[in-house]
């Protein structure tokens, strides 16, 4: 007869306590002991009908100066400027590549960089990642100009290599789930990874997410605005040049736009309306594109001349554009844009990408939330109206903002005050050294 013994009554049997003092860690050679998610003292668990997660010490993973959660345009432009402010800086990121929707979401088109002057306005860093490229073998293509174009692939090892060089900590596989809060000051976030729920303790944090999950978590105001969330593509074996439609006809529909790469193209998707806060609607949408995606490949194959297009790959991300937008000490409003309103604060420019070509500065304090301290905010999440929410969550003005709040979190350590209370023009003085367009 086969009897099974439970680990718990083997442990009793041999007199051991199935607990290891206060840490609550599993006494068992090669097991909990090396992998802190098996504490089940910190189980949740139903009382009363109810889920409850009871109370429990976290880990401190990692102490540093500037924080900065999420790596896209804006988080690795933050932390290399942090870094080369002086301040020790830590990068985490959720998936296991920097670059976010610009890598990640294949989102790789460079748009809004020129303003109706004619004035190249996104510099500084952003626009040494596209230099850098341009040495890179097919890193991108119309550099320089109004659309460059790059290749994922390419921009991850250009954005790997500038953290290496800036001595930047990064943390990958980490999704950022909640705040570390000292009454209304943040200091620090708390990670979901496979090493379990741990937490890394800053001075600063930068919130670089997207979807401003760190300042949201902090108790931030802001404004919550479903969007189209799409998911891109890209499709190889295209020939080129493309084969003249037959006189009278258009060219088929799903052939997207040109990358580095000859034979490749990416295909954008504009996607539905729904809420990028749901993970239902983001499972629903997930399914739905990607066949959506591997149809359309097999119309355009139907086509004269494109019966070899194949389907190379859809983007490991979910194109979502808008979420939360801040509720900030300054908010970018589109009238404002529109105008050219100057600010006395401002820490860069952007361009209108929509076809009026106006360009518009932005405040340090879009970058600062109203009610919560220690924390800054840069990419697409940051206060502005939501007519203006179109014009900020493309690339340019997330390079903009996360150099400038790279640099004023330094700032703000060097001087030993808080972020909201920086001098500015101190960072606006940084940012010109650092090759920022100020004006």
């Amino acid at each position: 007869m086969n009897h099974r013994i439970s680990r718990r009554s083997l442990l009793k049997a041999l007199g051991i306590s199935t607990l290891s003092g206060a840490g609550g860690l599993a006494a068992f050679p090669g097991d909990a002991m090396a992998d802190p998610i098996r504490a089940r003292d910190a189980a949740a668990r139903v009382v009363d009908g109810k889920i409850i997660q009871p109370q429990r010490e976290l880990p401190v993973l990692h102490e540093t100066d500037v924080l900065v959660v999420g790596s896209g345009p804006a988080g690795v432009a933050a932390a290399v400027a942090a870094s080369r402010t002086g301040a020790k800086t830590t990068l985490v990121e959720r998936y296991g590549h920097l670059g976010g929707q610009w890598t990640g979401g294949h989102v790789l088109v460079v748009v809004g960089m020129f303003g109706k002057s004619g004035v190249q306005m996104t510099r500084g860093i952003g626009e040494e990642m596209m230099a850098r490229l341009s040495k890179v073998h097919k890193g991108i293509t119309g550099y320089p100009g109004r659309r460059p174009t790059i290749d994922a692939e390419a921009l991850k090892y250009v954005m790997v290599e500038m953290a290496v060089e800036a001595e930047i900590e990064c943390f990958l596989h980490c999704w950022g789930v909640d705040a570390v809060m000292d009454g209304s000051k943040v200091c620090g976030a708390v990670f979901e990874s496979k090493s379990g729920r741990q937490a890394i303790l800053s001075k600063v944090v930068i919130d670089a997410t997207g979807d401003g999950d760190v300042f949201a978590a902090a108790d931030a105001e802001y404004e919550h605005i479903p969007y189209h969330i799409g998911l891109v593509s890209r499709i190889g074996n295209v020939p080129r040049p493309l084969p003249k439609p037959p006189e009278g006809s258009k060219p088929p529909r799903g052939l997207g736009s040109i990358t580095p790469i000859e034979g490749v193209r990416w295909v954008n998707m504009r996607g539905e309306t729904t809420d990028a806060l749901d993970v239902r609607e983001l499972s629903r949408l997930e399914m739905n594109h990607r066949r959506q995606i591997w149809r359309s490949v097999e119309r355009l194959r139907e086509e004269p001349g494109y019966e070899d297009v194949y389907l190379m790959e859809t983007a490991p991300q979910l194109g979502v554009r808008i979420s939360r937008l801040l509720g900030g000490v300054k908010q970018l409003t589109y009238k404002d844009a529109q105008a050219g309103t100057p600010y006395p604060d401002v820490i860069g420019y952007s361009g209108d990408w929509t076809g009026t070509d106006f360009e518009w500065q932005i405040p340090y304090g879009a970058l600062v939330p109203r009610n919560v301290d220690n924390i800054l905010v840069a990419g697409r999440c940051i206060s502005a109206e939501r007519k203006m929410a179109d014009l900020i969550r493309v690339i340019p003005p997330c390079f903009v903002t996360g150099h400038a709040a790279g640099v004023a979190a330094a700032v703000s350590l060097q001087d030993g005050c808080l972020v909201r209370d920086v001098e500015v023009a101190k960072v606006q003085g940084i940012l010109r050294e650092q090759d920022a367009y100020m004006g």
